[in-house]
């Protein structure tokens, strides 16, 4: 059995789609992110970077003590190798994998993150801050379109954990300014992922799990999610 802790944003749903690909029995604990959930010592003992998602896996593969694992990508490696599924094993195609998983932790995410801040949270609008990320944005998309052109997903015929990392942050495209129909090979793939059982499942998560989902932030929402300081 694995304890997930999460709440229902991009990186949670990188989790909840590998889940119910793999079929591994879970639970989830739902960390509020807007009440200050990820603060409480009980979850930072697991997530020292007060973030979820995260994970406790009662049945490792080794049999021993159960294992703790924290950020998202991290998350996904594990559970890979836990099951051998949703990760090549040829040794090129692997590389490539992961390639695209750190390129999503690293990059697509980040970034489409500030767009999302810029555009949605800031308090004003400050015009350099939202074109500076929505043409990040926009760049990425353009790379994401260039990669899956002739490829059905990110490392070929088989999808994999860097399908899983990068899609659930092009669910929002349109409140990031993008329209697919500039991108028609990641529209093409967008379709596909979406209509995976898996994803309807794990997606359906989301509003059980936050029965508020898209309603306006309150001031005590914004100052647990953006007014995080080194104390």
């Amino acid at each position: 059995m694995i304890d997930l802790y999460y709440w229902p944003t991009p990186n949670g749903h990188k989790i909840t789609l590998f889940l119910e690909e793999a079929g591994l029995d879970y639970t989830i604990k739902p960390i509020d992110i807007g009440k200050g959930d990820q603060f409480a010592a009980d979850f930072l003992a697991i997530s020292p970077n007060n973030k979820m998602p995260a994970i406790v896996d009662h049945a490792p593969a080794d049999g021993g003590a159960a294992v703790s694992v924290f950020e998202s990508g991290a998350i996904l490696l594990y559970l890979a190798e836990k099951t051998g599924r949703f990760l090549p094993g040829d040794a090129r195609a692997r590389i490539e994998a992961l390639e695209w998983l750190f390129w999503q932790v690293g990059g697509l995410g980040p970034m489409l993150g500030q767009n999302h801040h810029f555009n949605q949270y800031a308090p004003e609008k400050i015009p350099y801050a939202m074109d500076r990320y929505v043409n990040e944005t926009r760049r990425l998309y353009g790379v994401l379109d260039k990669r899956l052109e002739g490829r059905a997903f990110l490392t070929g015929d088989d999808y994999s954990i860097a399908d899983m990392a990068a899609y659930p942050w092009i669910v929002p495209h349109a409140k990031q300014q993008m329209d697919l129909v500039d991108f028609p090979n990641v529209q093409r793939w967008f379709e596909a992922i979406g209509a995976r059982a898996a994803t309807v499942k794990a997606y359906a998560l989301a509003s059980q799990v936050n029965p508020t989902l898209g309603a306006p932030l309150t001031d005590e929402q914004r100052r647990h999610m953006f007014g995080q300081q080194a104390k």
